[in-house]
């Protein structure tokens, strides 16, 4: 690890532990800071009830941290559209956001689409498929950008179960290890020492594929612990500046493109606890790390894939059929380059 990321991880990894909620609640009215969280969602209403209940009692009602809380519903054949809101949060659907574009499928369109809904200074996004969910997920990566003005993006880092007690669940896309020996409350610790070796596991895709890819290429951005968490915040003064990849790329690409945006020195990562929620098929896992390698592959010549398409394997009645996917090749520009976006006029 290079020296200059060591001194990283001591400056500018935290615990959400550190900053508590009456501390950020100064810092937020002494700059006139506005927070939006954004929920992502496509056919979650088993979970994203419960998040949105949390963050709207914990961060708006009882302290006001989050002055806009707003769900993307992505075209959910469930009820997530209808669980959000009675939750309350703002539902918006990604096709009703700018119209004239036609949408395209992936989670990095729908995050570079909510921001033409909101307005926060601070933007967080947080998966909608989480369980167990605490507040700390927003407040402990909102935390550094409302008291420390040289912070532009921040990071969750979090436990990783490979298994939650009492189910068979497998490995998430990810893995999460906290560099603090405890939480700040973000899931439950069996043991209470920070979670087993056998219970950080399960990192596939990261472990597999971006952390080899960030500390050959991007090596300043090795202490990240997860890369390609979905819970992070950032300053909308950033954001706007940042291509999306519009699918599973966008973790990767956002975090590359801020390094070289804005520097080492204003990117963090703060340890909320543990993160559970629903795991991902290896068929799944294939194509997103397909995605998340093309999204690398990228920023590294600027070029596109010769053949953006990944073939796969399932045994048919007589023997392997080959099932072929096509590999997310698109991204948006930098919101500020969108005139509805500097109009205000998204819808």
């Amino acid at each position: 690890m290079l020296e200059e990321v060591e001194r990283w991880l001591t400056r500018r990894s935290w615990s959400a532990a550190d900053r508590t909620l009456d501390r950020l609640l100064v810092a937020k009215a002494a700059r006139g800071t506005t927070v939006s969280v954004v929920l992502p969602a496509l056919d979650e209403e088993a979970t994203v009830g419960a998040i949105v209940s949390v963050i709207r009692r914990e961060l708006m009602e009882r302290a006001p941290l989050v002055d806009e809380l707003v769900v993307i519903d992505s075209g959910s054949s469930d009820r997530t559209a209808e669980v959000a809101a009675a939750a309350g949060a703002r539902v918006v659907h990604r096709d009703a956001i700018l119209p004239r574009l036609p949408a395209l499928p992936g989670k990095g369109e729908v995050l570079w689409r909510s921001l033409l809904v909101t307005s926060g200074d601070v933007v967080c996004f947080v998966d909608a498929d989480l369980r167990r969910f605490s507040a700390d997920f927003v407040s402990g990566t909102v935390g550094p950008l409302l008291t420390d003005s040289d912070v532009h993006f921040v990071k969750a880092m979090y436990d990783r179960p490979l298994r939650e007690s009492g189910t068979d669940d497998e490995g998430a896309d990810e893995e999460g290890a906290g560099l603090h020996g405890t939480g700040a409350g973000g899931g439950t610790r069996g043991d209470g020492t920070g979670g087993s070796a056998a219970g950080a596991q399960g990192g596939r895709v990261t472990e597999l594929v971006a952390r080899p890819l960030l500390n050959l290429h991007w090596p300043q951005l090795a202490g990240f612990v997860q890369p390609l968490g979905g819970e992070y915040a950032a300053r909308r003064s950033l954001l706007e500046r940042l291509p999306f990849p519009v699918g599973y790329g966008v973790e990767l690409g956002l975090l590359v493109d801020a390094l070289h945006t804005v520097g080492l020195d204003a990117l963090g990562q703060v340890d909320v606890g543990v993160r559970l929620h629903r795991h991902q098929d290896d068929r799944a896992l294939g194509r997103m790390a397909a995605a998340i390698y093309r999204t690398a592959q990228l920023r590294l010549s600027r070029a596109h894939l010769v053949r953006p398409e990944l073939t796969q394997f399932d045994r048919g009645e007589h023997g392997f059929v080959p099932r072929t996917y096509s590999v997310d090749t698109e991204e948006r520009p930098p919101v500020r380059e969108i005139a509805e976006y500097t109009s205000g006029r998204a819808a």
